[in-house]
């Protein structure tokens, strides 16, 4: 058991600072013990997933419950489709949802949990494989499971020795472990995970494209090389992006003026905004972007070159389209 150590009564803040780095100290030993036991039976239950037509169905109870909730969760994120069933329920009708090609990850870390012992002759009758996840390897479910995946732990970080925290800080990194080795496994890419996530941030950055966010057709401004700056402020006006490309007669980008260059530009009180020509004050060579990129590195390049506009070209040079960061904001990529 670990060292009790009694806090002062009202505790300073030292004192729960030192409480707080012995519980991760402590946690942080279990890890280590941990990484040396993924071994060849961590490799089996790997394969024995990979194997499977079916999923991983996951099960605990109480604290061990909540980490095969998370674990399962991980699992289908990353491309092992999983979920998490509770043994009580399962032995009053759930058990049903297990079919006979699916895997179940069995988590005790006494490995004498009755609601999942009472759950085994069922399962093996049925012929499910067994990963055991315990912290006593000669527990009655360790024995009876098919593998066996060991996460003891040297001491609890509970001074108390009663509340799980080692053990399952443990738990929880080994079933990361197995969900990361089968993503790598199976090729699991960025794309795939975004799939997954559709509705977050994740996926809005790994699956939104520039061409889901820019101005398109009518809505570009462009003007030709010829044109003035009046007729340039024109065009700016109309498509509310404060900017305009400057085209040739093929429409290949020639320039960009911006809000920018306005300011710049009107700086000059000898200039004649009903003459001056755009091709003269225009930036050349400005910063564009591709409509098969991906938005998030629009706003990448905004953010590096502390500019608030692009102009989307082809692989001719040809304007097709145009953004502003306040598109990104709107598709919340940034």
């Amino acid at each position: 058991m670990p060292e009790l150590h009694p806090q002062s009564f009202p505790p300073t803040d030292a004192s729960l600072a030192a409480s707080g780095r012995r519980v991760v100290e402590i946690e942080a030993q279990g890890l280590q013990h941990l990484a040396a036991r993924i071994d060849g039976e961590f490799s089996a239950a790997c394969r024995l997933i990979l194997a499977s037509n079916g999923r991983v169905v996951a099960t605990g109870m109480g604290k061990s419950g909540h980490i095969a909730r998370k674990i399962a969760a991980t699992l289908a994120s990353t491309g092992t489709p999983a979920f998490y069933v509770h043994p009580g329920e399962a032995g009053h009708g759930d058990l049903g949802m297990i079919t006979d090609a699916d895997v179940v990850l069995a988590l005790s870390y006494s490995g004498e949990s009755d609601e999942i012992l009472t759950l085994l002759p069922v399962l093996k009758r049925q012929g499910n494989a067994v990963i055991a996840m315990t912290g006593r390897p000669q527990s009655t479910l360790a024995r009876e499971s098919d593998l066996h995946l060991d996460v003891s732990v040297p001491a609890e970080a509970c001074p108390l020795d009663l509340a799980p925290t080692s053990s399952t800080t443990a738990t929880l990194a080994m079933g990361d472990a197995l969900a990361v080795a089968l993503l790598e496994a199976r090729g699991f890419t960025a794309d795939d995970f975004a799939r997954s996530h559709p509705a977050g941030s994740l996926g809005r950055r790994l699956l939104l494209h520039i061409t889901d966010v820019m101005h398109a057709g009518d809505d570009v401004p462009r003007v030709g090389e010829n044109a003035t700056l009046s007729e340039a402020l024109l065009e700016m006006s109309r498509k509310r992006l404060g900017m305009t490309s400057v085209v040739d007669g093929d429409g290949r980008l020639l320039g960009l003026f911006t809000d920018g260059d306005l300011r710049r530009t009107l700086d000059n009180a000898t200039l004649d905004v009903r003459t001056a020509m755009i091709s003269n004050l225009m930036t050349r060579a400005p910063r564009t972007i591709g409509a098969d990129q991906l938005a998030v590195e629009a706003a990448r390049l905004m953010e590096t070159h502390k500019i608030s506009g692009l102009i989307v070209v082809d692989a001719g040079g040809r304007v097709v389209g145009a953004l502003n960061i306040h598109d990104l904001l709107r598709a919340r990529v940034v």
